[in-house]
């Protein structure tokens, strides 16, 4: 199958400044009224007490219903307005921040054709078509049937038209994907039981995404995508499905489905359309269709260069932003005005190359605190994304009036980041990451992720690298769960998710970060500490994988006012717990990173390896004995750089001591870090959170390489790279445990 050609060559850009100044290169205009920092500088409880009572319900609602009113598909207009929308807010005179700028990529996205919609059809050996899948969800709130609302379809799936009824004669032609009422909606599937009347999918419901293999802009891997960027033949890219590939609703499938001949599919694939799945192949002699019948799929996919953007604002830190004061050796005089925003572009998709910022002449801020969200969606995105970029808007509007007003300014500077074409693969904060590797790998102390903020109204759900453990406990501690008279947002979260900790006892469980979101490249490419904060649902009240409406038209304001936060009281609770986050990993003299609950983690991994797969390897002559001494080196010096944390906080430290360890504390994730442990996975550097394919839960290199070698003889290649797996572990582990060390012991 031929992949659409995209034509056009990249048009040449004329001379192009980097775009240095999306990362601060704005300085504090002299003379603004700010308090005189202190190389002490430390979290103001009163000031984040204050912070959490001036977070908004109200305005976050408000946020919400502008956000959600249009769908904003990436690139669209209604996206770039969005652009503009974030770029008032955080320039706005009285709760605006120090500054704010959009960069724009130029990146590969795959759109289904308008004059050609794809089509899903059952037709008779004649041709003539029996029945027809709908091409759009049905428009229950009048949301649903506008002009700028997407049809269902899998982003980057080729066009083609197989024909059959599950397979061809040589193979799969083509695939259908529909969601079961099983899986998102507890078996439940009747008009009267799901949307409008529910939360539940209507039967129309139609799940779109992207079903590209990576992350990034598919023609960039490991560039960015600028105009002068080396792009690859879209003809010859990795990563996109093989097959003609289209999403239907449930309502639909049925039909399909319940007509089906042949044996019984496996009871784990079976669901709750009503009839026993069958595997075919071709339609039941009595059933609705002649059984000659098959069915036939269209689908005109096509792939476009498009222009997408990310807009940051910044608020640069009081102590650890990396500027000479005005006079100081070098200095050019006073700072310049800020210059007038461009004039807006013209609405629509264009293939112009993407306009650059110029950088300043002033340094750069020194250590950063990125807060990230994506703005695009599929439909409106109620939900996802714009619950987190109503959060956002209303935490940056809080930071922002106290930034005018004089009271405040951090100590580390605080990136806000809307990362455009997430939906299609992590695109805008992937280009971010490349444009600024270096920049961010020295200098971001880590990463915040709120994008679905709310799935639903139970419980809060964190995932994250083990060191931002600790701070997410102790922002939660402090914050009052919605409507539980006095019940901390920590002891309501105990409560649905929990484990128990050799060290710490019964406390809540952090999860661990996948590729779901825009966390994904700064964890696994840039190393840097990150997480991801949402409120959600009681498992033990549902069994939905995620909120039924996900990725539909069905996903509006309406929805989550009336079914999934209604009073918006757990969006608060998000954006008090995130905000919280924020202010102590910006304002704190020490990083409130505990690496030693990396101790757990390598501990657990150990033991499972050991357990399930020492005898396997002793075998193979593969000894874990240099694993289990690096891991103890580890814990030795984690506990030790506690201590001496522990001993500075009570004295008072030298500015250089503690420079010394927050950078020992910040650098620890970077440690973990080896560009060549997986040669097959992109993007993924990170050794203890790359894919796990094996079933064993301990180091992903080390299950995988074992996974594959289980049936291999004894000194074959497989075994061989089990071997290079354990030493990539021990040398890691020996790194971070060198990193951890005082600085004068080499």
């Amino acid at each position: 199958m031929k992949w659409v050609n995209v034509l056009g060559g990249i048009v040449g850009a004329a001379a192009l400044l980097g775009l240095g100044i999306i990362l601060g290169h704005f300085a504090i205009p002299k003379g603004s009224d700010v308090p005189t920092p202190s190389i002490f500088q430390d979290l103001d409880l009163e000031i984040l007490e204050s912070i959490m009572q001036q977070l908004d319900a109200s305005r976050i609602r408000e946020n919400l219903r502008e956000l959600s009113r249009e769908p904003h598909l990436a690139s669209s207009p209604q996206d770039e307005a969005l652009v503009q929308l974030l770029l008032q807010r955080w320039r706005d005179p009285e709760s605006g921040l120090d500054s704010a700028e959009a960069s724009t990529y130029e990146v590969l996205l795959s759109f289904p054709s308008r004059e050609q919609p794809n089509r899903v059809a059952v037709v008779s050996p004649t041709g003539n078509v029996l029945f027809s899948c709908r091409q759009s969800e049905q428009n229950l709130t009048g949301e649903q049937g506008g002009p700028d609302v997407v049809p269902p379809y899998a982003a980057y799936a080729p066009p083609g038209t197989p024909q059959a009824v599950n397979t061809a004669k040589h193979g799969v032609a083509g695939v259908l994907v529909y969601t079961d009422p099983a899986d998102i909606n507890d078996g439940q599937s009747s008009t009267n039981e799901t949307f409008p009347n529910s939360w539940r999918l209507p039967p129309s419901g139609v799940e779109r995404g992207s079903y590209y293999e990576y992350f990034g802009d598919p023609l960039t891997p490991y560039l960015p995508a600028n105009p002068s960027s080396f792009r690859l033949d879209p003809d010859t890219v990795s990563g996109f499905p093989p097959i003609p590939t289209q999403p239907i609703g449930f309502e639909d499938a049925k039909i399909l489905l319940c007509n089906l001949q042949g044996a019984s599919a496996p009871a784990a694939w079976q669901g709750a359309l009503g009839c026993d799945y069958k595997l075919g192949p071709g339609f039941q002699p009595n059933g609705d269709f002649p059984a000659d019948s098959q069915v036939n799929v269209s689908v005109y996919n096509r792939l476009e260069l498009r222009n997408s953007s990310n807009v940051l604002g910044i608020i640069r830190g009081a102590v650890e932003p990396g500027e000479r004061p005005v006079g100081a050796p070098g200095d050019s005089g006073p700072v310049p005005p800020r210059p007038p925003p461009p004039a807006p572009r013209p609405a629509g998709p264009t293939h112009l190359p993407p306009n650059r910022v110029s950088a300043s002449l002033l340094p750069p801020p020194d250590r950063y605190v990125l807060y990230g969200n994506h703005r695009d969606s599929w439909v409106h995105g109620a939900v996802d994304p714009s619950s987190g970029t109503a959060v956002l808007l209303e935490l940056s509007r809080v930071l922002g009036t106290l930034l005018k007003k004089g009271t405040w300014r951090p100590r580390r500077s605080i990136v806000f980041a809307s990362w455009g074409a997430e939906e299609f693969g992590l695109i805008g904060s992937t280009e971010f990451t490349e444009e600024f590797f270096s920049k961010l790998q020295e200098r971001a102390v880590a990463y915040i992720n709120v994008d679905i903020s709310v799935f639903a109204n139970a419980t809060l759900r964190a995932q994250g690298t083990p060191p931002v453990q600790s701070v997410i406990f102790a922002a939660s501690k402090q914050i009052p769960a919605p409507s539980l008279g006095g019940l901390s947002i920590y002891d309501n979260w105990i409560r649905y998710f929990n484990r128990s900790s050799p060290v710490y006892g019964l406390v809540p469980s952090l999860g661990s970060l996948g590729a779901g979101s825009d966390y994904a490249p700064f964890i696994h490419f840039l190393g840097i500490s990150s997480m991801d904060i949402a409120y959600t649902y009681d498992r033990s009240k549902t069994s939905a994988r995620i909120y039924p409406t996900y990725h539909t038209a069905f996903d509006t304001f309406g929805y989550v006012d009336k079914f999934v936060d209604p009073g918006f009281s757990s969006h608060q609770a998000v954006a008090r717990t995130a905000g919280s986050v924020l202010l102590r990993l910006s304002d704190s003299l020490f990083l409130p990173l505990n690496v030693s609950d990396y101790g757990e983690t390598l501990r657990s991994f150990l033991q499972a390896a050991q357990q399930n797969l020492g005898v396997l390897l002793e075998q193979h002559s593969i000894s874990l004995v240099p694993l289990v001494t690096a891991v103890e080196k580890f814990e030795g010096a984690a506990g030790a750089l506690d201590q001496r944390i522990s001993a500075l906080q009570k004295a008072t430290p030298d500015p250089l001591q503690v420079r010394m360890l927050n950078d020992q504390l910040m650098l620890l994730e970077r440690t973990f870090l080896n560009p060549r442990a997986f040669p097959e996975e992109r993007y993924y550097s990170h050794v203890l959170w790359a894919p796990r394919t094996g079933s064993v839960a301990t180091f992903p290199g080390l299950a995988n390489a074992c996974s594959r070698a289980m049936n291999t003889s004894l000194g074959s290649p497989a075994w061989a790279e089990v071997q290079r797996q354990l030493s990539i572990l021990v040398v890691a582990l020996e790194g971070a445990a060198a990193t951890l060390r005082p600085v004068a012991d080499f």
